[in-house]
């Protein structure tokens, strides 16, 4: 009986729900190939971490959560060059927003056959992560980018069951 009712406790005692308050602060490149003449300029990729941005920011939606507009943060947030790694500026500048969740998420490009991903959701009161993945994919594409994400929103942001 117990066996049974654990994934309802579980997902009762989930830390984020829908209705709840994220400042998406988005997606950060960071380029350490050494395989673009200008690191972190190519076009493609730049489209990539919109396309991103926007996949990310439509399943929180679909999923109910209420993001943001970061307008009143703008100028503090393009000082930062990476949000989710600034030492707390994330869940600083959510608090500012009274959002409940910071999110943030990073794309990095060791080369053009390997890229990591992340995406982490952090509590805006105690700064702790209480939702992430990161994800090692191979092949710099659209499609992988997607899949990658996608992976990542499945199982470590909403935490379904992976297909």
């Amino acid at each position: 009986m117990l066996i049974r009712a654990l994934p309802l406790l579980l997902m009762l005692c989930s830390p984020a729900v829908a209705g709840e308050k994220v400042a998406f602060l988005g997606i950060t490149f960071l380029d350490s190939s050494l395989q673009t003449a200008e690191l972190g300029q190519d076009p493609a990729e730049l489209a990539r971490v919109t396309m991103l941005e926007e996949l990310v920011a439509q399943r929180f939606t679909d999923a109910g959560f209420d993001l943001l507009d970061l307008g009143p943060i703008a100028e503090e947030r393009d000082r930062i060059v990476n949000p989710a790694k600034c030492y707390g500026c994330d869940t600083r500048m959510a608090a500012k927003l009274g959002a409940d969740y910071a999110l943030v998420g990073e794309v990095q490009k060791v080369s053009n056959l390997i890229l990591s991903m992340n995406l982490q959701l952090r509590d805006v009161d105690s700064g702790q992560t209480v939702r992430g993945r990161v994800v090692d994919i191979r092949s710099n594409t659209d499609e992988s980018w997607r899949r990658g994400m996608e992976y990542i929103l499945r199982t470590g942001i909403f935490m379904e069951e992976t297909r």
